[in-house]
C-alpha cells in the first residue's frame, strides 16, 4: 500500500477480541501515526474542533471535528449526522491515508462517508453508548487510536450487565462489526501524558462509518 505500512500483513487478523470487537494491536508504526496526525491537523484547519452539547445542554468533555460527506453533531435536538460544520463550511475530504486503513480492515464494506475525529484532553471520557445513527448496521465501525492510552470498555447490546475493558494504545485499530456492531462501549478515562505523539498530550480517536 502506498499510504499505510501493514507490518507485512496483506490480510491482517485481529490480535485479540474484547466483547466481540476485533482489536489490531500496534497496527500502525510510529511513522504512519505521525503522518495521520499531520493529515488530521489539515482537517482541523478547514473544520475546526468544537464542543458539542448533550441533549440536556451540557457540553461534552471531548472536542470533535470530522471529514467526509457527513460529520456528527449533538445539541438539545439530539444526536445526528450533518452535512456541514457548525460554521457552515463543508467537511473536508477524508484523508487517503485513513481511507487505506478502512479498506484493509473493513472487508467488503463500501467506503465510509464519515470520519469522526474525537479529541480527548486531560479528564475527558465518553460514556457507554451505541453507534446506531447509521442507516445500515451491516457495515462496521472502524476506530483508530492515536496518542495517550485509553481505557476502552465494552458491554453487550443491552444497557447494563457485564462489561470487559482493555487499554488501547497509539497505533491500535478496533473494528466493531457483526454481532458486536451494536454493543455498548465507551472510554472510562485516558492516561494523560502516556504518549509523546501529540506534543501537548491527549488522545485522538478516529472513527469511520458508512452513514447511508
Amino acid at each position: 500500500m502506498d499510504f499505510i505500512k501493514l507490518n507485512g500483513q496483506n490480510t491482517p487478523s485481529p490480535t485479540l477480541t474484547v466483547g466481540g470487537i476485533s482489536v489490531f494491536k500496534a497496527f500502525l508504526p510510529l511513522s504512519d501515526q505521525l503522518r495521520l496526525v499531520e493529515a488530521l491537523r489539515q482537517v482541523a484547519a478547514q473544520a475546526p474542533v468544537f464542543s458539542p452539547k448533550t441533549k440536556s445542554g451540557k457540553p461534552m468533555s471531548v472536542r470533535l471535528t470530522a471529514a467526509g460527506d457527513f460529520g456528527w453533531f449533538s445539541d438539545q435536538r439530539g444526536y445526528r449526522y450533518v452535512e456541514q460544520h457548525p460554521s457552515g463550511v463543508n467537511w473536508p475530504e477524508i484523508p487517503e491515508a485513513i481511507m487505506a486503513i478502512w479498506r484493509t480492515v473493513a472487508g467488503a464494506a463500501p467506503d465510509p462517508e464519515c470520519c469522526l475525529v474525537n479529541f480527548y484532553g486531560e479528564g475527558a471520557r465518553m460514556g457507554m453508548h451505541q453507534d446506531r445513527d447509521e442507516a445500515n448496521f451491516d457495515w462496521p465501525v472502524v476506530s483508530i487510536s492515536l496518542g495517550d492510552d485509553a481505557l476502552f470498555r465494552v458491554g453487550g447490546t443491552e444497557r447494563g450487565g457485564k462489561t470487559e475493558s482493555i487499554w488501547l494504545q497509539s497505533g491500535d485499530v478496533a473494528v466493531m462489526g457483526g454481532p458486536a456492531r451494536l454493543n455498548y462501549h465507551g472510554i472510562d478515562r485516558i492516561k494523560f501524558g502516556s504518549s509523546s505523539l501529540l506534543k501537548e498530550g491527549g488522545r485522538l480517536n478516529v472513527t469511520l462509518r458508512v452513514v447511508r
